[in-house]
């Protein structure tokens, strides 16, 4: 079976563009441009694998920027974005994918059509590049602040990435420069060019452009916040009661207890809370609407399941989840201890970096049924961001 892969290479340092980080871990819209990008080829349906390039000295921010998305650990790159993109190739190699998309991680607005395109163009060519016709009037530099010769702008073209290419063959073409000292090329398409292989070209995308100035991030801004500038809350509440058991799972945590809560699944108050919250934002029900508990398969299920559902229903409309908070409710076990590692769990679940997850915990002081030690309760609210109207 084909197999597709991508990489993005986001290894340089981005100083033109300002904001005191490599462009690449800068945010737009709440979300670091690196991630943008990755999210693109980790959501596609045809990409078996996505790799990130960094930095050596970005090992921190790249793992913050990939937390719970569907891709492999990022690697290290190299002194220039081809010797990048070699590691990258390098990396990839023992999965031997038939095609390889090489993309540059400060164009963070591709289309899942593009990359579709640019699948279609590697298979049916080996070497295949997006391009953009040109728009402006082109002169030629003359001396000074004078002008040259007017460019006929009908032959121009901008070229783009992803580019998309066999692996074997592009992977053998890198490997050959780099062995022979040539590492000054500026894209992949000038190595296959000069390795011999025939670049065809396809239908690149205006809005695919390339983030270098701080005004292409403000153009950004705009863009993210009209995609993304339907903002939604939703909140939810669920209650267990105790019952016979030795342990009490919390936000995707197994907590020793002397007691169980009781439910159809594994009565997860605060996932599903969390799951409530979602729904309520996107206006699609509640937790009971998708999972009854009438429903025989839903019995003893792990709640990730119905989070990672809630979840998916925001990225199938486009959207994004801001935030997630939890307060969970209860007399005992103590929730502190487990407190990082309830938000690294729902983190993991909901694909969003830990910074996006709030959770705490309080007691009823001693009143309610909560106060008996009777049971659990726990409140969350979500915050998600969907494109505009």
């Amino acid at each position: 079976m084909r197999s597709v892969a991508a990489i993005v290479v986001a290894a340089g340092r981005g100083v033109r563009a300002g904001g005191g980080l490599p462009k690449q871990f800068r945010e737009i819209g709440g979300t670091t441009v690196l991630r943008m990008a990755l999210e693109a080829f980790s959501r596609h349906p045809e990409v078996t694998h996505a790799q990130a390039v960094i930095h050596s000295d970005d090992t921190d921010l790249a793992a913050s920027a990939v937390a719970g998305l569907d891709v492999l650990p990022p690697v290290a790159g190299g002194a220039s974005r081809q010797l990048s993109v070699l590691a990258g190739l390098d990396a990839l190699a023992p999965r031997s994918p038939d095609v390889i998309l090489i993309h540059d991680a400060a164009r963070p607005f591709l289309s899942p059509a593009l990359i579709s395109r640019a699948i279609r163009a590697a298979e049916a060519t080996g070497a295949a590049a997006p391009v953009v016709a040109v728009s402006d009037t082109v002169w030629f530099a003359g001396d000074g602040a004078t002008l040259g010769d007017v460019a006929d702008r009908a032959r121009l073209r901008l070229v783009q990435t992803p580019q998309s290419f066999n692996f074997a063959a592009i992977h053998a073409a890198h490997r050959r420069a780099a062995s022979e000292g040539r590492t000054d090329f500026t894209d992949d398409a000038g190595v296959a060019e000069w390795a011999g292989m025939t670049i065809e070209s396809f239908d690149g995308e205006s809005g695919n452009f390339k983030l270098t100035t701080d005004d292409d991030f403000a153009r950004a801004e705009a863009i993210a916040a009209h995609r993304l500038g339907d903002v939604r809350v939703g909140n939810g509440y669920d209650v267990h009661a105790f019952g016979p058991g030795d342990h009490v799972t919390l936000g995707g945590v197994r907590i020793p207890h002397d007691r169980a809560l009781t439910g159809h699944s594994d009565a997860d108050v605060a996932l599903h809370a969390l799951v409530d919250a979602i729904l309520g934002a996107l206006a699609e029900g509640d937790i009971g609407v998708h999972f009854p508990p009438s429903d025989a398969q839903w019995r003893g299920a792990s709640s990730d399941r119905f989070l990672a559902f809630a979840v998916e229903r925001v990225a199938s409309r486009g959207g994004r989840i801001a935030h997630l908070d939890v307060s969970i409710v209860c007399e005992a076990p103590r929730i502190g201890p487990y407190r990082d590692a309830i938000r690294k769990r729902i983190a993991e679940i909901a694909k969003i970096d830990e910074t996006r997850v709030g959770v705490k915990a309080t007691t009823s002081e001693g009143l309610g049924f909560i106060g008996r030690r009777e049971g659990i309760a726990a409140y969350a609210t979500a915050t998600v961001r969907l494109p505009g109207r």
